[in-house]
């Protein structure tokens, strides 16, 4: 499986375009590395970086980013909105497919340590990589931001992890993580007010507001500290501030994990801020790029607020949030460039083809895509059918007690659809991977050892890819065995398509397995994989034999009642 991580650098410089340009162009010169976005900004003089690679192209992309930035920027001429220590201000590192966060943290040691060593810039660890839990949290680390960084000097608690411990006036401190996916986010207000702004920021945060007495003075506990009353919004970091360049407003966001607290969570806490303070919200703006769930969990809360149903495509769920969260407000927002999915996707997929086209495809001497694909393909189908038949119950009289359970049931239908779709293309690109490792050379003894580590390797990916098609037909079976029995019974036929198309995915995916399972050189693994295999089966054609006889059964009767005249 291609392994890929995201790094998100960002850099003190947002207004000199010659210096950003020069800074993204050395990403794109190391191979395995993809620049995805570039987002400058004037008033903050910073901008926020996001591209993705295979982990050691990632690695060595950020170095030389950094690299760069430590040449073009002079930190003794900065001044900006957002708070920053370094010409590279932070340089985090996102798990997106096959690592681990560990995994990231140790990339982030890797980095740092090079840029320590290499550059002579000092470099603290932050969030998942930290090497102190008070620098986990990034403010922490940065504090004081970069004029405060001469004072750190010679202090034990301030030494840095890696570089030297002594202020660097050009470049400053530079933070290397690894966190969770942070989306920064901003809500505009209909004010120019910063104070106005801030005190809702204060209201929402985690962080939250210092506590004050009966006087207004604020309150500190046994320690000094300051004591602080948290806010709404857990795993958000949030701020108030005016930007002259849009003549309003705004606070300012970071959700750290927007599993936690999510985008519409935070649009709904300062909608509610602004109306008590007798302002309004006019939309909000996306910072860099946003994972495809955040946006469509903001698509479904918003469907479910009005009543409507939420079983809809992944295309409508993300329209509804963009319009619903004002991502229009101040620049267009266009999914296939803010959304970090559709940035991955390649041109050329299987999944994008016509069906004229992908049928000729099929048809062609090349042996993928094939069978697993067309077993994947069924899979989808069924799903979307359970889909249809939820969407064609929900909001009809006479099924009023099914309307809540056929919009979570068309919900779910719609995520297998979208997975199974996925399949279409990792069934093909996981043959085209066992093809190239079986290519690879065997003259030598070494040789032939890597190729046959290769070849295991690959061959293990290409089987579970259809024991995972396999495994989520369960699921799938299952939901066309609920809108049969309890969905529209004009849709009856529908459902009993959605569980033969089931039936034919689940028996495809079997089919794969066996065979990627023939010969494997590690039987004990295949032992087991067969019978798990064999169990995922056995549940779907279960699942599927009584929909079958349920489906005829109730419509061979419906076509001998008799007939009014």
């Amino acid at each position: 499986m291609q392994r890929i991580v995201e790094c998100v650098p960002n850099f003190s410089e947002g207004r000199d375009r010659e210096k950003i340009d020069a800074i993204t162009g050395v990403i794109e010169t190391v191979p395995g590395a993809t620049l995805l976005d570039v987002d400058p900004g004037a008033d903050t003089n910073r901008t926020v970086v996001t591209f993705v690679g295979d982990p050691d192209a990632a690695v060595e992309a950020a170095f030389r980013a950094i690299a760069e930035a430590a040449e073009r920027i002079d930190m003794r001429e900065h001044s900006g909105a957002h708070p920053r220590m370094g010409a590279t201000d932070v340089c985090p590192f996102v798990p997106i497919r096959g690592l681990t966060m560990e995994d990231c943290a140790e990339l982030a040691r890797r980095l740092g340590r090079r840029v320590g060593e290499e550059l002579g810039i000092p470099v603290y660890l932050y969030e998942h990589a930290a090497s102190k839990p008070e620098w986990k949290n990034l403010a922490n680390a940065r504090s004081g931001e970069y004029e405060g960084l001469a004072a750190r000097e010679g202090k034990p608690e301030w030494k840095p992890d890696f570089g030297p411990d002594k202020f660097q006036p050009k470049v400053g401190a530079t933070a290397i993580g690894a966190r969770e996916f942070l989306i920064a986010y901003n809500v505009n207000l209909n004010t120019r007010s910063r104070n106005l702004a801030h005190d809702i920021a204060l209201d929402i945060r985690e962080r939250g507001r210092r506590r004050r007495d009966e006087m207004g003075k604020a309150i500190r506990d046994e320690n000094g500290n300051f004591a602080m009353a948290p806010g709404l919004l857990r795993e958000c970091k949030a701020v108030g501030w005016y930007i002259p360049e849009y003549g309003a407003a705004q606070i300012s966001i970071n959700l750290t994990n927007y599993q936690v607290t999510a985008i519409h969570d935070a649009f709904d806490a300062v909608e509610a801020g602004a109306a008590k303070r007798g302002m309004r919200v006019t939309g909000s703006e996306i910072v860099g790029l946003v994972p495809l769930e955040a946006i469509r969990r903001a698509g479904i809360h918003y469907l479910s607020k009005q009543g409507s149903y939420v079983g809809v495509t992944e295309r409508e769920l993300v329209h509804i949030a963009v319009k619903s969260l004002g991502l229009h407000d101040l620049s267009p927002f266009d999914p296939n460039e803010k959304i970090v999915e559709y940035r991955l996707r390649r041109e050329g997929a299987l999944v994008d083809r016509s069906v004229h086209d992908f049928a000729d495809e099929l048809s062609s001497d090349s042996p993928a895509p094939g069978g697993g694909s067309v077993a994947s393909l069924m899979g989808s189908l069924s799903a979307a059918l359970s889909a249809m038949v939820g969407s064609l119950t929900f909001g009809k009289r006479g099924y009023e007690t099914e309307w809540e359970e056929m919009g979570q049931i068309g919900l779910e239908a719609q995520v297998l659809k979208d997975e199974f779709r996925l399949d279409i293309d990792r069934d093909t690109d996981a043959f085209n991977d066992l093809f190239a490792a079986m290519k690879l050379p065997k003259k030598t003894a070494d040789a032939a050892a890597i190729r046959d580590a290769a070849i295991l390797e690959a061959t293990k990916w290409a089987t579970e890819i259809p024991l995972g098609v396999l495994e989520r037909t369960i699921r799938t079976a299952e939901l066309a065995r609920e809108v049969a029995a309890r969905g529209n019974r004009n849709s009856l036929s529908d459902a009993g398509v959605a569980a033969l198309a089931a039936r034919a995915c689940a028996e495809g995916a079997y089919y794969n397995v066996l065979i990627n399972l023939d010969g494997l050189a590690d039987p004990e693994w295949a032992q087991k994989t067969r019978e798990t295999a064999s169990g995922a089966l056995s549940r779907v054609r279960a699942i599927t034999d009584g929909i079958g006889k349920d489906v005829r059964e109730r419509l061979e009767s419906a076509l001998s009642a008799p007939q009014e005249v």
